[in-house]
């Protein structure tokens, strides 16, 4: 424990104050998934300022990772944004970093750690900072990473393909037109789970937080592993989501299934994606030049 924590030391006190700051934003739920993200961002902490603002586009934890940028000598920064949807609370970001006037019609805030949930508000005024912010457009579920992440996740769950059939889950939206976006999505990547020989792969959203839609989703996720199970098939259950399991098994409660409750974290392909983010909007900035160390996929 005390190497680790020297190390940790290290990382986090020698980053290279010339190149970009990265800031980056994650959901932030329980401890073991804030921590899978820390771990995921240790490796890019030596190489440029970094900060980590867990929350959804919280005022208090974006203010933390701000401070803490400038207070490592950083002038300028770019933004990742680790959540699945691009789309996801990107008009309140933009306007709490000051990158945009307006704020969204409804602001939406959660403080990181609290037990009160999700709770409108009048917008607080832009955050305090002297950085100039690239943000990050692109979510991770238009991230070529993700595929070979999930054919992982399948391959380990595996014993016969043959007699398998894989369920890939994820959270999804109100609005059809969106969701449906979130099915293409998981569609291009269940592409590579399909060649590895399973029976059938099946993606469906739960579409979490409107309940008439998830009584639907719900019915079909389970008509499903039930057909597979009647049929002498098992159902290999991977959840299309930054981490963890969600609600998915109170969802399958009953039924049955193989799955390791594994996300796309851990994953040293996330830790490419964001050091990819990262130099693609740098260099888009003029802010990188030389050479870059970034680190590359394992896939």
């Amino acid at each position: 424990m005390l190497t680790l924590l020297l190390i940790w030391s290290t990382l986090i006190s020698t980053p290279d104050s010339t190149k970009p700051g990265l800031l980056v934003m994650a959901h932030g739920g329980p401890p073991a998934w804030n921590q899978a993200v820390l771990e995921a961002v240790a490796p890019l902490r030596a190489g440029r300022p970094t900060a980590v603002a867990f929350g959804m586009a919280d005022p208090h934890t974006l203010q933390q990772a701000l401070d803490t940028l400038q207070a490592l000598g950083a002038r300028r920064a770019v933004v990742v944004r680790l959540f699945m949807d691009g789309a996801s609370f990107k008009h309140q970001t933009e306007y709490l970093l000051g990158l945009r006037p307006d704020p969204p019609a409804r602001f939406l805030l959660h403080r990181h750690g609290s037990p009160d949930g999700h709770h409108s508000e009048g917008p607080p005024p832009p955050l305090r900072h002297n950085l100039e912010l690239v943000l990050s457009e692109a979510g991770l579920m238009e991230a070529p990473e993700i595929g070979p992440i999930l054919a992982d996740r399948a391959l380990a769950l595996s014993q016969n393909p043959n007699r398998e059939s894989v369920l890939l889950l994820a959270h999804g939206t109100e609005d059809d037109v969106l969701n449906a976006r979130w099915i293409v999505a998981m569609e291009r990547h269940a592409q590579l789970i399909r060649g590895l020989g399973f029976h059938a792969v099946r993606v469906e959203t739960l579409r979490e937080d409107w309940p008439a839609l998830r009584t639907d989703a719900e019915r079909r996720i389970r008509a499903f592993v039930e057909a597979e199970t009647q049929a002498g098939r098992t159902v290999l259950v991977i959840p299309f989501r930054v981490y963890g399991f969600g609600p998915y098994r109170k969802v399958l409660d009953g039924l049955t299934y193989r799955a390791d409750g594994t996300g796309l974290l851990p994953h040293p392909a996330i830790t490419a994606w964001i050091e990819r983010q990262w130099e693609r909007l740098s260099r888009q900035a003029g802010w990188l030049k030389e050479t870059s160390t970034a680190l590359r996929p394992t896939h």
